[in-house]
């Protein structure tokens, strides 16, 4: 890296017994480099839900992901409902899904309630959902 095996020939003339380093040193660049990879590989797994939830507990074994995509519907604390991370009132929700989904009663639809809603509102989007033609509809939870 910086040094030199060469042998000069000739006399060393004075004053001129050590040249600059000519190469690049590239550890400061290395080290930067690794620091930015741990970063961003323990930020990546805090970007994947957009919504925040405080999911409840579960003892259920995770499901399979049978298909690669599916739809999300969270319902806030407050009782908003997101597709997504988009918003949406709950008499627009089935026209929604079944727009999205292309009324494929096959697509696996997964609802993430926030732990301290009531059972009833839970439900309530939950049955719409079933209703609706919907047949692989699971419910999120922590896995613990």
């Amino acid at each position: 890296m910086g040094a030199s095996l060469q042998q000069k020939s000739g006399r060393a003339k004075a004053g001129r017994g050590h040249r600059p380093m000519s190469e690049i040193n590239v550890t400061p660049f290395v080290d930067v480099m690794l620091v930015l990879l741990i970063v961003f590989m323990v930020a990546a797994p805090l970007l994947t839900a957009g919504v925040p939830i405080d999911l409840p507990d579960s003892e259920a074994k995770a499901l399979n992901q049978e298909d690669n995509k599916p739809l999300e519907v969270s319902i806030s604390s407050d009782g908003t409902i997101f597709v997504g991370e988009t918003e949406v009132k709950r008499d627009r929700l089935i026209q929604l899904l079944g727009s999205l989904t292309n009324n494929d009663p096959d697509r696996r639809i997964y609802i993430r309630a926030d732990k301290t809603m009531d059972y009833g509102k839970v439900m309530d989007v939950l049955g719409a959902i079933n209703k609706a033609g919907f047949q692989k509809v699971a419910l999120i939870s922590n896995a613990s």
